[in-house]
């Protein structure tokens, strides 16, 4: 088993904090993670139905047998307990007691702010990012492969076929989770909708026109947009919304938390992509952003990370701010570097002078660029 990137913040936040919760989507090795590494506490899965049914039927006595250095997986399954969560805790103030375990992020973090307010550390586990990738020697030199396999630890860690994965993990996660979240009469309606969504990957989101093409009203793709994001399944990042004297764009973009799903949606499957497919950039780019949030989250960085485009089409396809500075990056799934490719930073540059720092272009090649004012990654080496 590879050490997963976030470990260290969370062992040292064991002993600050009375509750640790590990969340994410489901199959990102959660699981396995606070099996092994926390191995001096007892695990408890609340997916087992006489373990849930005890926690839910007489919550105090399951507490009086769970009372200390127990890790609660899947807790949301059984809100009943929260609430003596919060009172074990804050009669004893003993710090690393539990630690809680989740993938559906609406009904915990509900929970969280309602019984466990400020007596809990929330880390976010992700399937593998690169870097975990690379240490087990599974990051693959060709973008294709990349794309389509994914980083979801079972592929690499089990050799299960990623086709089959994807199929399985939309059937028995993707559809469970959102009929425990939304009332879906039609499946095949919202298997329709995430397909549509892949299809808008790295893209502006535009409800109306997601509704219209999905035959679902406006309110209803915005309630299973909401869903999905709430499993972890995508995401949506946000316009930077500073008036730099032109109109900004203001629709989100929408990503997907991993490439392979999206690929699979897409009906891509392996060896059917190249650099001359439709999607091949809207991939790329959603796989480095994925990355750089993935990194955000495993290594507690604490960024807001936005894009920006303005009404003539000027674009930075992310930036975050720190101090009085901001950090952009351009996406060019190109494994050549062409002079065009820095439009849109050079002239994002000009309106905010000396508060943007050296701008990034992340590229589809293999060898970086220090430029004097710019730096080239690479897209393995993104950070």
């Amino acid at each position: 088993m590879i050490s997963r990137e976030n470990y260290k913040s969370i062992k040292e936040t064991l002993g600050k904090y009375p509750i640790i919760v590990v969340t994410g989507p489901r199959q990102a090795g959660k699981t396995t993670v606070l099996r092994n590494m926390f191995s001096e506490y007892r695990y408890v899965s609340l997916e087992n139905p006489d373990i849930r049914n005890f926690a839910v039927r007489d919550p105090r006595g399951f507490m009086d047998e769970y009372d200390d250095k127990v890790i609660f997986d899947e807790i949301q399954r059984a809100p009943e307990i929260f609430s003596y969560l919060q009172q074990i805790v804050d009669d004893n103030n003993v710090m690393g007691q539990f630690i809680l375990s989740g993938s559906q992020n609406f009904h915990l973090i509900e929970h969280i702010t309602q019984s466990l307010a400020g007596r809990v550390a929330i880390f976010r586990l992700f399937p593998f990012q690169f870097s975990e990738m690379k240490e087990a020697g599974w990051l693959s030199n060709d973008l294709a492969t990349v794309f389509t396999k994914g980083f979801y630890p079972a592929i690499f860690e089990r050799k299960v076929d990623q086709d089959r994965y994807y199929a399985d993990y939309i059937d028995t996660y993707i559809k469970r989770d959102v009929s425990q979240l939304v009332n879906v009469q039609d499946s095949r309606s919202f298997g329709n909708f995430i397909k549509l969504c892949a299809i808008r990957a790295g893209q502006l989101l535009n409800l109306n026109d997601l509704a219209r093409d999905a035959g679902i009203s406006h309110t209803t793709a915005r309630n299973w947009i909401s869903v999905l994001e709430a499993s972890y399944i995508l995401f949506t990042l946000q316009p930077y919304f500073v008036n730099y004297g032109k109109r900004t764009i203001k629709a989100p973009k929408l990503y997907f938390y991993d490439v392979g799903l999206l690929c699979h949606l897409l009906s891509i499957r392996k060896g059917e992509i190249s650099p001359l497919h439709s999607m091949w950039g809207n991939i790329f780019e959603n796989l480095i952003v994925s990355e750089l949030t993935k990194q955000n989250s495993h290594w507690s960085l604490h960024r807001d990370y936005y894009f920006w485009r303005d009404s003539k089409g000027n674009e930075v396809d992310l930036l975050y701010e720190y101090a009085e500075a901001i950090q952009t990056y351009e996406i060019k799934s190109s494994s050549t570097i062409l002079e065009k490719m820095f439009k849109g930073l050079v002239y994002f540059k000009s309106l905010t002078k000396d508060q943007s720092t050296k701008p990034i272009l992340v590229f589809g090649g293999k060898k970086g660029q220090k430029r004097t004012d710019f730096t080239v990654l690479p897209w393995e080496k993104v950070s």
